[in-house]
């Protein structure tokens, strides 16, 4: 199973402190595990599991019936990314190269998606 970078970071999770690793993958139509199932979490003593960022924002969300959500935000607390357990995935990320401007020789060029 991968867990992306080793790097731990602790999340508020419904006011117990858990340390999670960094970019941990969540389930896919691979069969990949959820991050409740990969911890182990108890849904009836503990409810639902919310993870959230240092700023409080939930960055996910997952019920006992194996339903969840992803979020990212970014550095203003504006959503970026969605993701969730039916396949919906919304990805307002900003892209490396998409709509930057260069200029070579004085003419400039908008860079553009293929």
């Amino acid at each position: 199973m991968k867990f992306g970078n080793l790097v731990t970071y602790s999340y508020l999770c419904n006011h117990k402190r858990l340390k999670l690793r960094k970019n941990i993958e969540v389930q896919t139509n691979q069969g990949m595990k959820t991050i409740a199932e990969q911890i182990k979490w108890d849904f009836k003593t503990n409810g639902d599991l919310k993870i959230k960022d240092k700023d409080y924002n939930t960055i996910y969300y997952e019920n006992s019936y194996g339903s969840w959500v992803k979020k990212e935000y970014d550095s203003k607390g504006d959503e970026i990314y969605y993701e969730d357990s039916s396949g919906v995935i919304k990805d307002k990320r900003p892209k490396p190269c998409e709509d930057k401007v260069i200029e070579i020789e004085g003419v400039k060029y908008k860079l553009v998606k293929q």
